[in-house]
């Protein structure tokens, strides 16, 4: 097979909001590029992308899926993008090797939450966007509305390159702005279709975009500005030529309208992107680190290899297989080249470009292309490899923090470590799932961007590791404190026929600002204890702390004083003050008016406006402090502070008010003071934990 040069190569993700019919695009244009001899369906679990169990079964894309076909002698290496925002990294990565994003919109909702989120991703990572409206054939489409929409978020540069002539069931034709034609496609999904000239107010309306869109054309570029102002217009070839660059600019965002499922209007979007879509050209260097941290360029025509592996994933029969884009130079198998990341060679094996789970053998690929190879034994996602002794980092994706907690209950006894080892290869698969050992909890918990994330790791674990796991609530990670001074005096006395164990200890508690922590101070007058025993008095109370007083947390804000006491000559020793300490503060603590405090959150929730009003009160029904409510284009960003304990599988009670519409980001704000009858449930549950013998054990008996 011929390396393909980097100026007949098309890199570029599929994304947008869920459901929103991203894998029927790439399937329609698969078919198109006769990659395949009929489309699939989502429902028949037969589409070329989303071939995992877990997509068939749910009926929804979960992971980023390379795809390859061939148009107008351009190769396009296409990734379809999950749309649902728990699988976010995997739109992030695509992004950040795609030369241009195209984003689709489906016909009826307009634009979502996750369009506005993978824009903003784009235009972050400077690459161009094309907007596909797609599902024309659904019923209660907005063409004008959407186009309205999209021009109000994105600007006036978005703009129709074809029109819908009959939106709604049975449609099949658009005016095509360009040619200024009308373009009827045949029934079947074939994608073929014939073209006539406009007519009548058809021509009236292509003849008056076209105008437009010259314009557009000529004020993104000074020099064809300056024709055009010359000649009173520009010439079809001048127009043609300066589309590619108003693209790259952003000056002008072309908008299409399809209907994927039915193979209407695919071909003609895909005639623009072989004719004006960027190629690695258009993205000619890329700046990395080199190994003082310093700024280097690697550049398209670099004759040595370059290459950043983009996703890893484990296959059956095929063990790892590591996505990655050749940012310069030739990779061919067995070729040694450096992970910078993790300062390891590594041999490359057998590649692959790939059509998702078809794999075809290649033994090279070049400057701008996209594979796959397998077994490369100590890289992961995010690492750079390179040749010819270069050694240069490029940058890595920053992934949103998790945002949603859960924590992980093994059904089966002994298989810890299978369940540890899976746990650690989907993170290095996926790195915005997180997970921990929680030693005050005392649970797994498990971090992730929404539950639906965290439903499709869990079947992920059971079913490639074999494991027997459940997922349960997490517990919230309260605190203990005080809101009154107190003092206690405990004598600590314990005589076994031996040497004996003595220890009294004077106290005073009083409470402190939130979040100071514990103080402990000592203000012994006289010799009635030595202050070789002060540390063990601290460590007492310490450990009292850590275990928690009254419902097993950890205790925070306090004063503490250890002002006098009593010891023995022979029986007073480090342990008698350390168990003296332990219970003089638990004295001082229960008659100092304890009380807990509970996390409280910082929440964003983004949704249409229509759902604001259910949204509020939904909030407001969990304990929560609504801050205020700002506008972002035809999103309202409700702001709120909202207790941890209120929040767990927020998500899905959000989707089902918002149609699944809506979006959240939570994170950690502060603790406060819980009411009581919240506090009464988690002290009563404290006694039936211990009770059971769940609870954490007393350090000292």
């Amino acid at each position: 097979m011929e390396t393909q040069s980097p100026a007949s190569i098309r890199n570029f993700a599929i994304v947008g909001h869920a459901s929103s019919g991203k894998t029927m695009l790439s399937e329609a244009i698969l078919a198109c590029g006769g990659s395949i001899s009929r489309m699939g369906s989502i429902i028949e679990g037969n589409t070329v992308s989303d071939y995992h169990a877990v997509e068939k079964s749910r009926q929804i894309s979960v992971q980023a899926s390379l795809l390859h076909t061939q148009w107008m002698e351009k190769k396009f290496n296409i990734i379809d993008t999950p749309g649902y925002l728990d699988f976010i990294s995997e739109a992030l990565t695509a992004l950040r090797v795609s030369d241009f994003a195209l984003v689709v919109v489906h016909a009826q909702h307009g634009i979502g939450v996750g369009t506005e989120r993978v824009w903003r991703y784009a235009t972050e990572f400077d690459i161009p966007k094309l907007i596909v409206i797609n599902a024309m054939d659904k019923p209660n489409t907005r063409f004008d509305e959407i186009l309205e929409e999209a021009r109000k978020h994105y600007g006036a540069g978005v703009f129709p390159l074809n029109v819908p002539i009959n939106p709604g069931p049975g449609f099949n034709q658009v005016l095509d702005v360009m040619r200024d034609e009308i373009v009827t496609y045949e029934p079947g999904g074939s994608g073929k279709y014939s073209e006539v000239p406009a007519e009548g107010e058809w021509k009236a309306r292509v003849h008056q975009l076209h105008q437009e869109m010259i314009e557009h054309i000529a004020e993104s570029d000074d020099a064809l500005l300056n024709k055009f102002f010359e000649k009173g217009g520009l010439s079809e070839e001048e127009f043609r030529a300066g589309i590619h660059e108003a693209v790259q600019k952003q000056h002008f965002i072309p908008l299409f309208v399809t209907s994927a499922e039915t193979n209407v209007g695919v071909a003609r979007l895909m005639d623009f992107i072989a004719k004006f879509g960027s190629s690695p050209v258009d993205r000619k260097k890329v700046t990395g680190l080199d190994s003082n941290d310093a700024n280097k360029d690697v550049m398209l025509t670099d004759p040595e290899p370059v290459l950043h592996v983009f996703k890893t994933m484990s296959e059956p029969h095929f063990g790892e297989l590591s996505f990655f884009r050749v940012y310069s130079g030739t990779v061919t198998g067995g070729m040694e080249l450096f992970n910078v990341d993790r300062n390891v060679a590594e041999r490359v094996g057998q590649m692959f470009i790939l059509n998702g789970h078809d794999r075809k053998m290649t033994p090279q690929l070049g400057a701008g292309d996209i594979g796959a190879v397998v077994k490369l034994k100590d890289t992961h996602t995010g690492n750079t490899l390179c040749g010819g002794g270069r050694k240069i980092r490029l940058p890595k994706v920053v992934y949103p923090q998790p945002s949603i907690h859960a924590a992980l209950q093994l059904s089966v006894k002994g298989e810890e470590d299978k369940v540890a080892a899976g746990m650690a290869a989907l993170h290095e698969e996926d790195p915005t799932f997180l997970f921990r050992v929680d030693s005050e909890l005392h649970q797994t918990i498990l971090s992730a961007q929404g539950e639906l994330h965290l439903e499709v790791l869990v079947d992920r674990l059971r079913r490639r590791f074999n494991v027997h796991v459940e997922l349960t609530e997490p517990r919230i990670p309260f605190r203990e404190t005080i809101k009154v001074p107190a003092d206690s005096r405990y004598r600590h006395k314990k005589q076994t026929g031996g040497s004996g164990q003595f220890a009294e200890v004077w106290m005073k508690i009083e409470p402190l600002l939130r979040d100071s922590g514990v103080e402990f101070i000592q203000t012994l007058t006289g010799q009635n204890v030595d202050r070789v025993f002060v540390p063990s008095v601290e460590e007492g109370v310490r450990n009292a702390c850590t275990e928690g007083i009254v419902a097993g947390y950890r205790v925070v804000d306090v004063k503490v004083d250890f002002y006098d006491g009593k010891m023995h000559p022979v029986d007073s020793k480090d342990i008698a003050f350390q168990i003296a300490g332990y219970f003089a503060f638990k004295e001082a603590f229960a008659k100092a008016r304890p009380c807990l405090l509970e996390p409280i959150q910082q929440v964003e929730v983004r949704i249409p406006e229509d759902c604001l009003g259910k949204i509020m009160g939904d909030i407001s029904s969990r304990r929560g402090k609504i801050l205020g409510v700002d506008v972002e284009g035809q999103f309202q960003v409700v702001k709120a502070l909202v207790p941890a304990d209120e929040m767990y599988r927020y998500s899905s009670n959000l989707r089902s008010l918002t149609g699944g519409r809506g979006a959240h980001t939570e994170r950690f704000d502060h603790y406060e003071e819980m009411p009581r009858e919240s506090e009464l449930k988690v002290m009563e549950d404290y006694k039936k934990r211990r009770a059971n013998g769940t609870a954490s054990n007393t350090q000292y008996h």
